[in-house]
């Protein structure tokens, strides 16, 4: 039996990298998909991908942070499929990278209004039908920069330690109702937002030199992140509420070095 099966999922940031790989490995293990994305183009690879494999999925080209938005998908969840049982709250952008003093309210405004926000709407709309049903999984995607600086900009590291406080909070606000929420702190994974770190070590010849801080002594994939995405969504995390998880080849876990101690 699918890990999945019978479930119906949610999963936002679906164009493209984290997104998309969840996406794809949840239609895999029997979930019916609404997948969300600004990107239409991009949202639109990735259902034909989920089809071509054998699964169900329907796109929503919408925006997270806008709340009609959110309560338009979720509707067409419903509609869909008459129940949800998931949503991983996947969506987030960069931010700035100038300076923090140089950076601007709008700025900040934007990154909150996305990757903390959103993960709020998320929660705000998709916990109710879940109640009803006794169950549910809500996943949140934050990050290692909120758990420890000089992992990302200033805005966009505030907005993730924001996430892992909202995983924690609203498991706290939905108790008794069946429904948890959890959060995934990736690393330094390869996908569109961090192309640009990729590309430029590449350049450089420096490529093996990425994810050197972590004692895997690598970068991350996609697919590792949609695996620890898939586990808290399905049944066999049903003892796991209000936790944030780094999946990061354990840089959070030790102290910055020059070279490993034997």
């Amino acid at each position: 039996m699918k890990r999945l099966d019978g479930k119906v999922a949610i999963v936002t940031g679906a164009a493209s990298g984290i997104g998309r790989a969840s996406a794809v490995l949840f239609a895999r293990e029997g979930a019916r998909l609404v997948i969300v994305d600004r990107a239409a183009a991009g949202l639109d690879e990735t259902a034909r991908a989920i089809v071509a494999d054998g699964g169900t999925a329907k796109a929503h080209a919408g925006d997270v942070g806008d709340e009609a938005s959110v309560q338009a998908f979720v509707r067409l969840a419903l509609a869909s499929y008459g129940t949800l049982d998931i949503i991983y709250a996947n969506a987030g952008v960069l931010g700035p990278s100038t300076p923090l003093l140089e950076q601007s309210v709008a700025q900040w405004n934007e990154v909150l209004r996305t990757n903390l926000l959103g993960p709020f709407l998320a929660i705000k709309h998709a916990a109710p039908p879940m109640i009803e049903n006794g169950r549910g999984s809500i996943v949140l995607t934050a990050s290692t920069a909120g758990m420890r600086a000089n992992a990302g900009g200033s805005p966009y590291s505030a907005s993730k330690a924001g996430v892992i406080s909202l995983a924690q909070t609203a498991a706290n606000a939905l108790l008794g109702t069946g429904v948890r929420v959890n959060a995934i702190c990736p690393g330094l994974i390869e996908t569109g937002m961090t192309r640009a770190t990729y590309e430029t070590a590449r350049a450089r010849g420096t490529a093996d030199k990425i994810g050197q801080l972590n004692p895997l002594q690598r970068g991350g994939e996609p697919e590792e992140i949609a695996a620890m995405a898939l586990f808290l969504a399905s049944d066999e995390s049903s003892y796991v509420n209000g936790q944030a998880f780094p999946v990061d080849g354990g840089l959070t876990s030790t102290l910055p070095f020059r070279r490993p101690i034997r």
